[in-house]
Formats: structure tokens, sequence, C-alpha cells
């Protein structure tokens, strides 16, 4: 099966199956079945199995699967081994946290600009980058050639922002301005980060587990 054909679901799944195979790893454990591995991460053993087919045949009857092993091969099928070079847009409260708290060189990204239209910000120092003004985007862009884009701007700044960015050579958008970019731009590949509908999520599966303990 090709990766065009694999379906989302099992895509999101792979890099919950490398975060698990790493802390495996750290344990010390150095190999292990499917039915172990579901155990761990609430999945079926049949489910693991029909995901990781979908990429070749990685484990081994009657041993299954080799912990780094798989989770190497797995980091190839995610890419994470090319870094891509990736550009901040926005460099507020958000932004900064992001910055601050992902290890963007382990997940297969490498900073190489951040850019704020506050000049206050310009010259300023975030993990090592320094921020620039947005006036510089073209720029650099066209010197540097960054791939990715994360979007933390207003949503009402983000559609010109995203065009330039396009126009500028960028493929892929970490999209937290909750501007629809894959409906206008079908042909950039989009992770759309929307932390309230997350939030209204864990509010209706609190109020499912109330429901059900008042159906009991």
């Amino acid at each position: 099966m090709s990766e065009k054909q694999v379906s989302a679901s099992v895509i999101r799944r792979l890099p919950r199956y490398y975060r698990f195979l790493g802390m495996l790893a750290e344990n010390g454990i150095q190999r292990i079945s499917s039915g172990e591995l579901s155990a761990k991460m609430g999945l079926t053993a049949s489910q693991i199995r029909q995901d990781l087919n979908c990429f070749g045949g990685f484990g081994q009857q009657g041993y299954g699967y080799n912990v780094a092993a798989l989770r190497e091969e797995i980091g190839k099928i995610l890419g994470l081994s090319l870094p891509k070079k990736t550009i901040l847009i926005g460099a507020g409260n958000l932004g900064r946290a992001i910055l601050a708290h992902m290890a963007f060189a382990e997940k297969g990204f490498s900073i190489v600009g951040i850019f704020d239209r506050d000049e206050g910000f310009a010259g300023e120092r975030l993990e090592g980058v320094a921020i620039q003004h947005t006036d510089a985007l073209e720029e650099f862009c066209r010197k540097e050639k960054p791939s990715v884009a994360i979007l933390c701007v207003p949503k009402m700044a983000s559609q010109d922002m995203v065009r330039r960015l396009v126009d500028l050579g960028i493929k892929g958008f970490w999209n937290f301005s909750h501007y629809d970019i894959g409906v206008h731009y079908p042909d950039v590949a989009v992770e759309n980060v929307h932390l309230g509908d997350s939030l209204m999520t864990l509010c209706y599966e609190m109020q499912a587990l109330e429901n059900q303990k008042g159906r009991e």
C-alpha cells in the first residue's frame, strides 16, 4: 500500500507508536509483541498489526517487534530524519510558549526564523533565534528557503500572511490561527490546532461520564 492510500487515522496513530516505543526503549525493553503493545496503548493487537502492515512487515512470528528497529522505521516514515526548515510567525505569548516547550529537532523540524509585526520585538532572541520584523520575510525566505511555517497570528491577520507565505514557497503549516488554510490552498499540507475545540471535547467527555453514572 502506498503512503497516499494510508488513512488519516493510521497516520495520526504513528506519532503515538513512536512515543510509546521510545518510552519502552528508555526502560530497557528490547522486543515486544503486538498483544503487549496493545495493552499499554489501549488499542487491539489486530489494529496495531493492520496499522504497521500499511508500511510493510516489521514483526516476526513468535518474536514480536524489535523496539529500537520499529521506532527507527516509524521515524523514517514520519520523515523525522530529514529536518525541515521552519519559521514561526507571531512571537506573542502562544508563539513563545510553543518555542519554549516543543522539542522541534526531535520531531523533524529546524527553527530557522522568527517573525512578528511588533517592531519592539525585533532583535530579541528566542531559543537562540533572533526575532525579525515581518517586513523582512520575503528576503529571508528567498535566502533560507524554509518549507514550513508555524502560524501564531490572529485569524484576521492570517489570510494575507498565508498568501505571502505560499507565494514564498511554504508547503506546510502548523496552524494555530483558526483560518482554514486548506480550503483556500489545497496544495499545501496543514495541521490545524484548535485548542478551544479540544477543551470543548473534554467538556463533552466529562458530561458523558456524568450521564453514564446517572444511568447506573
